[in-house]
């Protein structure tokens, strides 16, 4: 195929020029209203105000998508091209992500700058499209399509569609724009820091791109004083634009009338679009930095392990369920177990095959998460339920896991979390039902490190079958490799079926403790026979309880719900 040669006159040289077309900017720059005053008492939200009124060489701002922060730079930067030099003025310079955010902020700079000269006789032109010399250490250049608008004031705004090997030589003030994306992070914000040797500024904001991102250190630094007075960190969060008005300001854009009821289905389209995706949805709204940059669980397989939906139990609690007599709550547990527990036994469980047991222990804020498994003669891991509890005190938590234990045809294996406040319920399983079948297991780095992969190739191959959840596919979602080791991060997403609850991905932490018991299972099975009705009186303030094919074990509380 013969070579497409252009003419010469045609090719780019340093000073070509041309004007933008409205019509080429992006619709977000194309949405703002003509008329429209930035200045006007009311068009700019609460936290952009807050934005506008900060002062220092450096400022950060982490922000939530569709915060307007980047919106509200444009205005600043106007302004600040357009004043004289004695009331602060000099050239801005903006280095986005892509070459469309450069036209799409050099769009808001000259709407900005038409509407403000109705007030203000700015000497303002039309947007230009330019090439850039870019000169490196080396002394070699490169040219980078650019785009400007001048002021009589003899500043101007550029925005460039890359980053320029040579920041330092950017005189004025230079705004980074989505700084955790860059290629280099870290480069660029090396280099304009230099720009304050000669009085210049620095802005530098974006969304996170994960905890290990350069972008959040500089954020840890300043907070931690290493910039002493020099550097500001601002914060916007998703929820932050939404009480100050963002969808009112979104309705304004577009033309629509705002209502309470459109306000919710717009906030919850938006929060729903990221599905299971709550590392996403928490890093890119919320400003909460994923702690690790790779998913280490591809959805398309946990979608292939949910084959039916089969019961996921909860026993949700507040907090004066505690408060209750012993007797009280020990019947209470009974009657749940009777009613939910008994009849998932009998329709979902194998007689047939050996079982294995998991729990991972909460008490307070996330919740606590029992899983059993069936082993097939082809070793394949079937689920067949699970069972979730939210502020449900310890002594009812080893009265449900002991009665599910006791009730599991062929049980072969326990792993228990014994992490923190989970020590106590995994020693009183352990004691009821011998360490040899009860693992009690500290979860650390080096147990994810371990046992996270063999979960993983279980989903991997197709021999794990789980009941049907959204909160449990959000869980094992969370499981993400951070520095090579595959594991939970230690953040919260909001519980699907509770909103106001959260979960740290507690079933997955559960899923890889079943996979443990899984691969730690006796050859034996563990059967119980019963010995009698279970028999208990105080001996020197202690229950002694009689339970079945243990004889006496001697503890602090009857958990009961072992008879037949």
């Amino acid at each position: 195929m013969a070579c497409k040669v252009t003419p010469e006159r045609l090719k780019p040289q340093k000073n070509t020029r041309r004007i933008v077309e409205w019509n080429e900017l992006p619709p977000s720059t194309q949405q703002v209203q003509a008329d429209l005053n930035p200045l006007a008492k009311g068009i700019l939200m609460a936290h952009q105000v807050e934005y506008m009124a900060l002062d220092a060489p450096i400022i950060v701002a982490e922000k939530g998508r569709r915060t307007g922060i980047t919106f509200v730079e444009a205005l600043i930067d106007t302004l600040v091209a357009a004043s004289s030099k004695q009331a602060g003025g000099m050239n801005v310079y903006y280095i986005g992500d892509t070459k469309e955010k450069g036209l799409e902020f050099i769009g808001y700079v000259a709407k900005f700058a038409r509407s403000i000269a109705k007030v203000q006789k700015l000497g303002v032109t039309d947007i230009e499209e330019f090439l850039f010399e870019d000169q490196d250490e080396n002394g070699n250049s490169k040219y980078i399509t650019s785009y400007r608008i001048r002021f009589g004031s003899g500043f101007q705004v550029v925005a460039l569609s890359s980053n320029p090997a040579n920041i330092r030589g950017l005189q004025g003030k230079v705004v980074i724009d989505e700084a955790a994306f860059h290629g280099d992070v870290q480069a660029v914000i090396d280099a304009a820091t230099a720009l304050l040797i000669w009085g210049g500024k620095i802005r530098i904001i974006s969304t996170h791109n994960g905890i290990k991102n350069p972008f959040n250190q500089l954020i840890n630094d300043i907070k931690g004083g290493k910039f002493g007075n020099s550097a500001i960190v601002y914060k916007a969060t998703f929820d932050d634009a939404v009480t100050n008005g963002l969808y009112e300001r979104v309705c304004l854009m577009t033309n629509e009338t705002p209502t309470a009821q459109g306000k919710e289905e717009w906030y919850t389209t938006i929060r729903s679009a990221y599905g299971s995706r709550a590392a996403a949805m928490l890093e890119e709204l919320d400003c909460i930095p994923r702690a690790g940059t790779s998913i280490a669980l591809p959805s398309i397989w946990i979608d292939n392990a949910m084959r039916e939906v089969r019961p996921v139990l909860r026993w949700s609690l507040d907090k004066d369920f505690e408060y209750l007599p012993v007797s009280d709550r020990v019947s209470y547990g009974e009657d749940w177990i009777h009613k939910y527990i008994d009849p998932v036994l009998k329709e979902y469980v194998d007689p047939t095959l050996n079982h294995v047991f998991a729990q991972d222990y909460a008490r307070h804020r996330d919740f606590s998460v029992i899983g059993t498994g069936e082993i097939s003669p082809i070793l394949e891991l079937k689920v067949p339920f699970v069972v979730e509890m939210h502020k449900v005190p310890k002594m009812q938590q080893v009265q449900i896991a002991s009665y599910i234990i006791e009730n599991l045809p062929r049980f072969t294996c326990a792993a228990i979390d014994a992490t923190g406040n989970g020590q106590g319920l995994a020693e009183d399983l352990a004691d009821l039902y011998s360490r040899e079948y009860v693992h009690q297991i500290n979860i650390t780095r080096n147990f994810y490190k371990e046992w996270t992969q063999p979960l993983i190739d279980l989903f991997e191959s197709g021999f794990i079958d789980i009941p049907r959840d959204n909160n449990l596919s959000q869980d094992l979602l969370q499981i993400t490799e951070i520095d090579g080791v595959k594991m939970i991060p230690a953040i919260r997403a909001k519980d699907l079926k509770e909103p106001e609850l959260y979960r740290h991905a507690d079933s997955a932490a559960m899923f890889i403790l079943l996979r443990y018991a899984m691969l730690n299972q006796l050859t034996t099975p563990f059967n119980f026979q019963a010995l009698g009705i279970t028999r208990s009186s105080i001996i020197d303030n202690h229950i002694k309880t009689t339970v079945k094919g243990w004889g006496t074990v001697t503890s602090g509380t009857n958990y009961r719900g072992y008879n037949d």
